[in-house]
C-alpha cells in the first residue's frame, strides 16, 4: 500500500492530538499535497496521502503552538515551538510511509514507523 500517514500523539497530556493542523508540501514542486486537522484517531485524515507519492523531498509542517494554545495551555509570547517543519525524503513509492509524531511544547520526535 503506497502513500503517507500521519499520527500524532500529545505525550505532555497522554492523548492523541486531536485538532492540531497538519500541512504536507511537496518541495521538488512547491505544491501542497495535504492539508487537515489530526482526528480522533490520531490520524490526518485526507485522501491525497493515499496517493502514490512520487521520489523527492516532503515537508510536514504541524502547528504545534496554535494546538496547545487551543487546549487552554498557557504559552509564553514566543513559543518555543510554534510550527515544526519536518522535512524527510520518499525513495521508493511503492512503499508506505508512515511519520508517527508525538510532542510536547517543549519538544518532538518525528521519524518513520511502520504502519
Amino acid at each position: 500500500m503506497p502513500g503517507l500517514s500521519i499520527h500524532v500523539v500529545d505525550v505532555a497530556r497522554g492523548l492523541v492530538a486531536t485538532g492540531l493542523r497538519v500541512e504536507v508540501w511537496d518541495l521538488s514542486t512547491g505544491a501542497q499535497v495535504a492539508e487537515g486537522r489530526i482526528d480522533t484517531t490520531g490520524l490526518l485524515p485526507s485522501p491525497a496521502l493515499s496517493a502514490r507519492f512520487e521520489p523527492g523531498p516532503y515537508e510536514a509542517r504541524f502547528h504545534v503552538a496554535d494546538y496547545y494554545r487551543g487546549t487552554g495551555q498557557t504559552l509564553p509570547a514566543t513559543p518555543f515551538l510554534d510550527v515544526v517543519h519536518y522535512r524527510f525524503g520518499i525513495d521508493d513509492p511503492a512503499q508506505h510511509y508512515h511519520l508517527p509524531f508525538k510532542m510536547t511544547p517543549w519538544g518532538y520526535s518525528c521519524f518513520r514507523g511502520g504502519a
